[in-house]
């Protein structure tokens, strides 16, 4: 089921990041590398989609071919989009909300991971619900949260969960991607264990909020591979 445009980004101006509360935290140095990377990082946020440019009309088709590689997609404005969980028949329009970078981190899930992108795309595990949630606008929520949850818009990120994820970006600079697959597998099985429906996806995607906070606080992790939910991938 595909509800209204307010839908994107619900959940986004709900929460507010939890602050460190010391000032020796605040002012940690980042390495070079790690500077580099997060500056990379907040520059791709700061890339609006453009149905006109070549590149993500490309990635646009690419995401289809990934996700139904056997259905051959009529146009870019199709009512065939509604099938991955768009609004409406030109995926354009949602991307609108988040940029570019909703749509790469949709297309990593689906070329790196494509066993469990499949899996929630088609909802293949457990006990559905009824009303299901519409599986790409999810996945732009979810990047939402993400850039919320760790303070990517500040110079640096002034909460645990994104002091500690600089620390995983500077290792591996596909940590943004990966750590979006996850947050997705993460939200889906948070989905099934409350039972919920589609006007609870709110509430599921904060409790998948306040879960991978949990992980990325821990001491040992040192790379995106030891979070304790990279198995859902």
């Amino acid at each position: 089921m595909v509800g209204p445009r307010a839908w994107i980004g619900g959940i986004f101006n709900r929460s507010s990041n939890k602050r460190l509360g010391s000032d020796k935290y605040l002012n940690y140095p980042l390495t070079p590398h790690q500077e580099q990377s997060l500056h990379g990082l907040q520059e791709r946020l700061g890339v609006p989609f453009d149905e006109a440019h070549l590149d993500h009309q490309e990635a646009l088709r690419d995401l289809w071919n990934a996700a139904f590689p056997n259905v051959k997609l009529k146009s870019l404005i199709s009512e065939q989009w509604k099938d991955m969980g768009w609004q409406g028949a030109n995926p354009s329009t949602d991307f609108r909300g988040c940029g570019f970078i909703s749509l790469e981190n949709l297309l990593y899930f689906a070329t790196r991971y494509p066993a469990c992108f499949h899996r929630l795309l088609f909802k293949q595990s457990g006990l559905r619900a009824t009303w299901e949630y519409p599986f790409a606008v999810a996945g732009i929520n979810v990047t939402f949260m993400l850039i919320q949850m760790l303070d990517l818009f500040s110079e640096k990120p002034k909460c645990l969960p994104g002091l500690n994820f600089v620390k995983l970006i500077g290792e591996d600079d596909e940590a943004f991607d990966v750590l979006y697959c996850i947050a997705f597998a993460m939200m889906d099985a948070q989905w099934l264990a409350m039972r919920a429906s589609y006007m609870e996806f709110n509430n599921v995607l904060q409790a998948t909020r306040m879960q991978l906070e949990r992980e990325l606080s821990l001491d040992d992790i040192q790379r995106i591979e030891d979070l304790p939910a990279f198995n859902l991938i």
